[in-house]
């Protein structure tokens, strides 16, 4: 799962959807100096990687990636699936996409003392570019992918994994919706849990 996912399994606490969102940059016990709903969205960001990469609907996605994509193939299968939650937003959500962004990006400016550095670094990026509201076109993550693999200074192809998306589409949206349903239910239950 990806930006967009991770924020939207968070449920409602604010302080749960930042950890969530900026986990990946915590390594470790690092989590522990941050206030505790902040460490709470850091370790539900933990638990949904780890299911999302055992789900055998997971697997079976980025099974048509390993060929071209190889280690990628997850991180791409990731950014397809934050493309079909943002595209089926209303099944998921009676709040308008937009408005869960603006929410967000105002929550993460109000509470910016609280944000690591790698956060703080990427978020006028991530506001100009419009990342998450950008996933709801094809176009949109084409320029999502391509920007990732420039990161990789252009090894890892992500510039020309739409295609793949294009190619399969249907069964990488199955695959997302079955898988979708898992992950709300397991996030739940975290939640509950916390």
């Amino acid at each position: 799962m990806n930006f967009l996912a991770h924020i939207y399994l968070s449920g409602n606490n604010e302080y749960i959807k930042i950890g969530n969102f900026m986990a990946d940059g915590i390594r470790g016990k690092q989590f522990e100096k941050y206030p505790e709903a902040i460490q709470k969205g850091i370790l539900l960001h933990r638990a949904i990687d780890t299911f999302t990469d055992e789900h055998p609907l997971f697997r079976q996605s980025t099974k048509r990636l390993h060929e071209r994509y190889h280690h990628y193939a997850g991180v791409i299968v990731d950014i397809y699936y934050d493309h079909f939650l943002a595209k089926n937003w209303e099944k998921y959500s009676e709040e308008n996409l937009e408005d869960f962004v603006s929410e967000f990006y105002q929550s993460l400016h109000q509470n910016h003392a609280v944000l690591s550095e790698k956060t703080k670094n990427i978020l006028p990026y991530m506001e100009k570019q419009n990342w998450l509201s950008s996933y709801q076109t094809i176009e949109g993550i084409h320029q999502i992918l391509t920007q990732m693999d420039r990161r990789t200074q252009n090894n890892s192809n992500m510039r020309f994994a739409s295609e793949e998306l294009l190619a399969f589409y249907d069964e990488f949206e199955n695959e997302f919706t079955l898988f979708f349903e898992d992950i709300r239910n397991y996030c739940s239950q975290k939640l509950n849990e916390f």
